[in-house]
């Protein structure tokens, strides 16, 4: 659908000054809809088309409900595609689409050329309708709610996938082959005081049932998975007894799921940099003196900072905007670092220059962890007031627990680490001997909500098909949660092992 010929202009418009910002972003189709499809759009997580199931008609009440009592509005969306497609809200005020505009160029550039997206697949509009052509011929076959069953099971564990494993190239090593062939071969021979007399004491029938006895022995002690695996729906598709339909399923589940993890891994990063060059793009091409009091209005909106609520519309900017500063002063180094007076820290201006080229070299190899982790600074932390904050069960609130910066910083990372989620990993399909599965939580600072994994334990096992067990730490104990199909249990572990 082409756009009215006054937003066509305004398009070229805002797209030639963020050329002119040395922005570089895919070719961008624009598309003008109601609130109402809009809406429709939004529940299918920006996707015209997803493959049919419950939860996209309960966020579409959402939506439209949130509408109707004017809660939210959205005032725009854009998927990383090539070309992207990005939506505009026919209700919008014409500053709004020029705001809008401008965001989206940012959020291109940032889809094209941040390496986290860089493996992700350009052409998941296409892939969304296949995936949801499919889907219906299963249902149509199998049943809606069969089918819609086990999608309930698939996306409760979509989170289960290794957002770094596309950046791995793993290689067999030749030496570890070779040294498998040698212990294959190495078989005990019965000795003979006579050469001549070493075939006849160790026939080739001999030699070679001593080799697969060896062999067999050598598989029984492997352990299965040899290295634990982070990709829990990878390995839940090549191993568990699933029928073929229920395999594509799964793995359409994981193919999205990995498309929309770097979306999560640089939330604050992405949507900063689409903050930052509306608010340049505007403030020094495309407002009028008309639109400037409307578009403060927005603006604030947008990056306002709510109270116990994290902004990535507002960190992400505030951000970019403190590290241009820095590299345009001269404001980093080991000689700006080991400067010990506060006044002539405040004054440092050594006019280096090199600010606009520092974001864009930011923009393009960070994700949200490495963001903070890098460029997060006490002084940035003072003068945009943050804190960390805790629950009290004194008083059964959430209240202020910090304003030290390393306390600061840390609740920050462990917020954004694995998107927030727990580290699991597979670590014996073969437990017990029995064929049932071992999962680890990786206890890095993230607790489990325990009734969440006992639900993700119950739909693994249906999965499975066999007992699951989870081995996790629970009040600082290693606890060992188990599904068998039918009952839970839990029991304190000594090391990997249960101890009943």
């Amino acid at each position: 659908m082409s756009l009215p010929s006054h937003l066509e202009t305004l398009r070229r418009e805002i797209r030639g000054y963020a050329r002119e910002h040395g922005l570089d972003f895919f070719e961008v189709f624009f598309e003008i809809l109601s609130y109402e499809k809009m809406n429709e759009i939004a529940s299918y997580g920006g996707y015209p088309t997803r493959y049919p199931h419950w939860r996209f008609g309960m966020e579409y009440e959402h939506y439209q409900k949130s509408y109707a009592y004017g809660l939210h509005k959205i005032y725009e969306m854009v998927i990383n595609n090539d070309p992207c497609t990005a939506y505009l809200l026919e209700s919008n005020a014409v500053v709004d689409q020029k705001i809008v505009m401008a965001h989206v160029y940012g959020h291109s550039d940032f889809f094209k050329n941040n390496v986290w997206f860089s493996k992700t697949n350009r052409k998941m509009l296409d892939k969304m309708a296949n995936n949801a052509t499919r889907v219906r011929r299963f249902m149509e076959r199998f049943g809606v709610e069969t089918v819609e069953n086990f999608i309930d099971l698939c996306l409760s564990i979509d989170a289960l996938i290794d957002p770094h494993s596309q950046f791995i190239a793993r290689e067999a090593s030749p030496e570890s082959a070779q040294d498998d062939d040698e212990f294959v071969h190495d078989v005990p021979r019965l000795r003979s005081r006579k050469d001549y007399m070493n075939d006849f004491i160790n026939p080739p029938e001999f030699l070679e049932a001593q080799r697969a006895r060896l062999d067999e022995q050598r598989q029984k002690q492997r352990s299965f998975p040899e290295e634990p695996v982070r990709d829990v729906l990878k390995f839940l598709i090549d191993y568990a007894p699933l029928e073929g339909w229920q395999s594509e399923v799964l793995a359409m589940i994981r193919e999205e799921a990995y498309y929309f993890a770097p979306q999560g891994q640089t939330k604050i990063m992405n949507e900063g940099w689409a903050s930052y060059w509306h608010s340049r793009i505007m403030t020094e091409k495309a407002l009028t003196d008309a639109e400037l009091i409307d578009y403060a209005d927005h603006h604030s909106g947008t990056v306002a900072q709510h109270p116990g609520r994290l902004n990535p519309y507002k960190l992400g900017l505030e951000l970019y905007r403190d590290i241009e500063d820095r590299w345009n002063k001269g404001r980093f180094g080991k000689e700006y670092d080991e400067c010990d007076d506060s006044r002539e820290k405040r004054e440092w201006d050594k006019h280096f220059g090199q600010g606009r080229q520092k974001i864009f070299e930011v923009r393009r190899f960070h994700n949200d962890v490495t963001f903070i982790d890098t460029f997060l600074t006490a002084e940035f932390c003072e003068q945009h007031r943050l804190f960390a904050f805790a629950y009290n069960k004194k008083t059964d609130a959430y209240q202020i627990s910090s304003r030290e910066f390393d306390t600061i910083k840390q609740q920050l990372l462990f917020a954004l680490t694995n998107h927030g989620q727990p580290f699991i990993f597979v670590t014996d399909a073969n437990h017990g001997n029995r064929g049932e599965l071992l999962i680890e939580h990786r206890h890095e600072g993230l607790d489990l909500k325990l009734d969440w994994a006992r639900e993700t334990l119950r739909n693994i096992q249906q999965i499975w098909s066999r007992p699951v067990h989870l081995l996790t730490i629970i009040e600082e104990k290693s606890t060992l949660l188990s599904f068998d199909g039918q009952d839970f249990s839990e029991q304190e572990t000594s090391g990997d092992q249960a101890v009943a």
